[in-house]
């Protein structure tokens, strides 16, 4: 067991990416039952939502699982409230400071583990009490930071004496092994789980990721400060277009209303914010989300063994790192 599995109580270190839309209880709790932390993402929901969806994931499974909060959410403390009174297990959060918000959490009984994407957070968190950061490179899907996660994670490692989980730009057991390389503890990993069989994003946009190439994503809204990272379409040639002309953050807003919902729901491959990391180009197929984990670790185990063996070490190492 390493120092993630013992703070988040699962069989494997890591972590399901907190997908706004997507990743609700069904992929949680795929998630959680094959061996990972399955991840309920709050962000556009209200309270009442949570707290059926936390209920939904209970019925389901007795493993161990969290909410994702987003802090920019105007019903921040709200959702704050449920998560305490339904004694989640794990909190992440993202899109700010969660420091004047960890004490409660923490009291609570909660695991606390927020996303960053600078050296200077990731010091702030720890300070406020975080139990581990998620650091997250620009590879990623959706809303990112500027560092890639090569050059972010072993910063960080530095900087921080709290765990580090490694995100943006893994999906199979080599990204894995190379975080471990760059001093991360476990992993978080989105986009795989995007085509997970449990997940319920239309069809569409799980064959867009599986027949993505390596090019296929570009990052919108770099000139707001708002980059998010997305499969290229027609909005999002749109939207580049538009910054561009300096119309700024409201002309964006505009075209994207409802865009990402269009996506998840719809299909909508052309008008839809199909976000996804730059790894899509790896994944390749459809499969249950505990035989992705399954996967991803046996080739961790064989990239290890195979090194060992190289080394003359002539010993195995743990699935869990």
């Amino acid at each position: 067991m390493n120092e993630i599995c013992q703070i988040i109580e699962t069989q494997y270190p890591i972590i399901q990416g907190a997908m706004a839309r997507i990743a609700e209880s069904s992929l949680a709790v795929a998630v959680s039952n094959g061996g990972g932390l399955g991840i309920i993402a709050s962000g556009g929901y209200d309270a009442e939502w949570l707290r059926e969806e936390i209920k939904k994931v209970r019925e389901k499974t007795d493993k161990p699982f969290g909410v994702n909060l987003m802090l920019m959410m105007p019903n921040i403390d709200e959702l704050i409230q449920v998560v305490c009174e339904e004694k989640v297990p794990v909190v992440t959060t993202g899109a700010g400071n969660p420091g004047k918000y960890i004490k409660t959490l923490k009291e609570a009984g909660i695991k606390v583990i927020p996303v960053v994407a600078s050296v200077a957070l990731a010091i702030r968190v720890e300070r406020a009490g975080a139990d581990a950061v998620i650091a997250e490179g620009q590879e990623a899907g959706g809303h990112i930071g500027e560092t890639t996660t090569m050059a972010l994670i072993p910063q960080i490692a530095d900087a921080v004496n709290i765990p580090v989980i490694a995100a943006g730009g893994i999906a199979d057991g080599r990204g894995i092994a190379a975080a471990y390389m760059l001093g991360a503890k476990g992993v978080q990993v989105g986009t795989r789980f995007v085509v997970a069989s449990e997940c319920i994003v239309h069809q569409n946009y799980k064959d867009a990721i599986i027949k993505a190439k390596d090019t296929d994503t570009c990052a919108t809204g770099r000139s707001t400060g708002h980059p998010v990272r997305v499969i290229k379409n027609r909005l999002a040639k749109e939207i580049l277009a538009l910054e561009k002309t300096n119309e700024g953050q409201d002309a964006i807003d505009k075209v994207g209303i409802g865009a990402l919902s269009a996506a998840v729901f719809k299909g909508d491959m052309e008008r839809g914010s199909v976000m996804s990391g730059q790894i899509a180009g790896l994944v390749k197929k459809q499969q249950p989300a505990a035989e992705m984990i399954q996967e991803m670790f046996e080739e961790v185990t064989r990239i290890y063994e195979d090194r060992a063996t190289i080394c003359g070490a002539g010993s195995s190492v743990h699935r869990n790192g």
